[in-house]
């Protein structure tokens, strides 16, 4: 399905019709599970079955555990224990968090795309690195490795933020220090090649239960998560243009996700590498006027689909790359709109929160998997509290009706092969815990609330670090 509504002067214009066009799109029927599709990867999906079960399977038995323990009895035991075991379940929690981490999963299983490997199709398309941003809600957690089906390998950044709401001149560094390695190193490719930095903000809704399962960070309004985070993207690339001589620019895309089903929608950019929030290409109608082609059919199918969303000629070669990368998300995910269908009966049960762990910090992205992690990417707790505040909300809305505790993990990230960086790495990780300790004292205090401080280093040491 593609879907259109006139902006005015890059912004939206609030009209009848595009009020429609959402609320249709929000209220659509999601189809019954039926024949796999032609285009969708059994192989990859199993694959990622086989991992998703072995994550939930180390956390499933931590509960009844905590709850099947006898306590020493103390003065006011029965509050004493309760205490205890809430604590206790929420430092289980961590441990197999971070021994999940240690676990080291190939993130790479989607490595190849139609037998060609993806770094090697992205720079053909026109980009050299990606950076990918998606709200830190929970139901996002497995963005990169499930919904969209990116290998780890092309993916320079992937930071959260409540409602995707990223910060710019944190991602103009980072454009900036892939730049540089590329004049320095060539790496991931020589800087003379003329190829792009992609940056994706990825926002999400909820098909069934748009007014209460949506953005909780734009008050479950998924036309204002659109807005707010193509705004965002467009003042990110300004801010390349304004502050980099020489023609600087780089590319950006707008998805959303349906977390329901994980179906996407992908807001191509017109010829001008303009998005609009009301003109995209509706996937889950894309995987039914699909399913029953032949493979190299469907595959033209979404390649017209695309042009037609952007208004342009499927044969215009300035604007192939982009659309063709938009073909390729959109076709990754018709294979995980399949494994949904597959694996859960056409969708998700757990339309809303089960998170288990949020991590706060620096990007912890090794454990992926829808519902498992809250992530809140900050420097400081003063930067990032509301990000924070909201992930908390949300998991004590299912923790502490069974008394037990948030589980939060303060992560640094360093390179050790820089002098000193562990020890300051530890220094920032230790600041947040304090600092998380000390805004929400009342649930530390009484043991809703357990927090740990790790630092981890480019080769995937960990240094658990103690008050």
């Amino acid at each position: 399905m593609i879907v259109s509504a006139p902006r005015e002067r890059g912004r939206l214009r609030r009209t009848p019709h595009a009020a429609r066009i959402w609320a249709a799109t929000e209220q659509a029927a999601h189809a019954a599970p039926g024949a796999t599709h032609v285009l969708a990867d059994a192989a990859l999906s199993a694959a990622l079955r086989a991992r998703a079960t072995e994550i939930e399977s180390a956390f499933a038995p931590l509960e009844s555990s905590v709850r099947g323990l006898s306590l020493p009895l103390a003065e006011d035991a029965g509050r004493t224990g309760a205490r205890l075991r809430s604590v206790l379940y929420g430092d289980l929690v961590v441990d197999t968090f971070l021994k999940l981490v240690g676990r080291a999963f190939d993130r790479n299983l989607a490595d190849f795309s139609d037998g060609e490997p993806v770094e090697t199709l992205i720079r053909r398309w026109g980009f050299h690195a990606i950076d990918v941003t998606p709200c830190a809600d929970g139901r996002l957690s497995g963005v990169t490795d499930y919904i969209l089906r990116i290998p780890a390998a092309v993916v320079a950044f992937r930071t959260s933020h409540a409602g995707a709401m990223f910060d710019v001149e944190e991602s103009l560094r980072n454009w900036e220090s892939v730049e540089l390695r590329r004049w320095r190193e060539s790496e991931p490719n020589p800087a003379s090649e003329p190829t792009r930095y992609l940056k994706i903000g990825v926002y999400h809704f909820s098909g069934a239960n748009a007014g209460r399962e949506g953005c909780a960070a734009h008050g479950h309004d998924a036309l204002r998560a659109a807005t707010a985070l193509l705004e965002r993207l467009d003042d990110f690339a300004q801010a390349v243009q304004r502050t980099h001589c020489c023609g600087a620019s780089v590319a950006t895309l707008l998805v959303g996700v349906d977390t329901d089903t994980d179906a996407i929608r992908v807001h191509v950019p017109d010829a001008a590498g303009r998005a609009s929030v009301t003109r995209f290409v509706d996937n889950t109608a894309l995987y039914a006027q699909t399913q029953h082609l032949q493979r190299d059919a469907a595959k033209d199918a979404i390649r017209d689909a695309v042009a037609a969303c952007a208004g342009l000629d499927p044969a215009d070669t300035a604007t192939e790359g982009m659309r063709w990368f938009c073909g390729y998300l959109l076709k990754n995910n018709i294979g995980q709109i399949d494994a949904v269908r597959s694996w859960y009966g056409g969708g998700y049960a757990d339309r809303g929160h089960t998170e288990r762990i949020i991590v706060v910090g620096d990007a912890l992205d090794d454990v992926q998997l829808r519902n498992l992690v809250f992530q809140a990417q900050m420097e400081t707790v003063e930067e990032g509290g509301d990000d924070l505040d909201i992930g908390v909300r949300i998991l004590r809305s299912t923790h502490e009706p069974r008394g037990l505790a948030v589980p939060v993990l303060a992560h640094a990230a360093y390179d050790q092969r820089i002098p000193g960086a562990l020890e300051r790495a530890g220094v920032r990780a230790r600041r947040l815990a304090d600092a998380i300790l000390a805004r929400y004292a009342h649930l530390a205090g009484t043991g809703s609330l357990c927090v740990r401080a790790i630092a981890r280093g480019s080769d995937g040491l960990i240094t658990e670090l103690h008050a």
